[in-house]
């Protein structure tokens, strides 16, 4: 069986490397041990990293969020018992990553049929900037997330929880409003004004030396059919190509989307799954 041994800081400039060499299923990852180490925290979005050791050095990595929800990366994984080896005890509410490991590492927790509130995997797209292919946007402008948008865009993201997410609708409007905030604080999402009108909300969930990933990306409804997702979209592209990003990727479950995206450059490049379960599981 392998072994997966608690990471320390002494493991960061390694764990930089191995991940960046899988940045486009490991953006979260390395976001969140760059914001708080990979020994964990009392912050949402700290996380305790595993690692698993190879003939060249780190060829693997395991990380469990504060809230529960575990990411890996290891691709060359020759099975998945340390993950529940070291898991065991824990409570977990889901699971991101590549498709194939996600799928194994449920397995091999004995959560693969566990009830769930989000059960998909996405498609995997990625695109040189170099080749963005800007669509006219009119009138319409891009402008910060701010906190005249908390109150306003708060249906928005609740919305986006339920539907998209599959959040519990007791919950989602917390975790709605601490979204926002976070996003607030990072500067990391935009808004789509036709005149003083809010039409689509787009943003950056990671954006890492020269590499962005879209998320949040939100169009109400009634403002739906018109391209706004997409010039909203292009537009936060086109701003970030402007402070030295040169890739962007992002996952994509709805076809609609999907042709927005494809409709500006991005190609599939693989998938992505994102699992969460109706309820917080102790591994056993």
């Amino acid at each position: 069986m392998s072994v997966l041994r608690p990471c320390t800081k002494a493991d960061v400039p390694a764990l930089e490397t191995f991940l960046k060499a899988h940045i486009e299923t490991s953006m979260f990852l390395l976001l969140n041990l760059r914001r708080f180490g990979p020994e964990g925290g009392t912050h949402h979005r700290a996380m305790r990293y595993w690692c698993a050791e190879g003939p060249d050095g780190i060829a693997g990595v395991l990380a469990h969020a504060t809230t529960g929800t575990v990411m890996m990366q290891w691709p060359e994984a020759p099975d998945w018992a340390a993950a529940r080896a070291v898991l065991t005890g824990q409570e977990i509410d889901g699971a991101l990553g590549a498709t194939g490991q996600v799928r194994a590492l449920l397995t091999a927790l004995g959560l693969a049929d566990a009830p769930k509130t989000l059960d998909e995997d996405e498609d995997l797209f990625a695109l040189d900037l170099d080749n963005l292919d800007m669509p006219q946007t009119g009138d319409l402008r891009l402008v910060p997330l701010d906190r005249s948008f908390a109150a306003p865009l708060l249906p928005w993201r609740v919305d986006y929880e339920i539907d998209v997410l599959g959040s519990d609708p007791k919950t989602a409007e917390a975790k709605a409003g601490r979204d926002i905030a976070d996003w607030i604080e990072a500067g990391s999402h935009r808004v789509l004004m036709e005149g003083r009108t809010p039409v689509s909300m787009t943003g950056f969930n990671a954006a890492l030396d020269d590499i962005v990933q879209v998320g949040g990306v939100y169009t109400p409804p009634n403002l739906r059919g018109r391209g706004h997702a997409r010039k909203a979209v292009a537009l936060h592209l086109t701003e970030a190509r402007q402070t030295g990003a040169r890739r962007a990727i992002l996952f994509s479950a709805s076809e609609v989307a999907t042709r927005a995206y494809r409709a500006i450059g991005f190609a599939r490049i693989g998938s992505y799954s994102l699992v969460f379960f109706d309820r917080k599981r102790r591994v056993t």
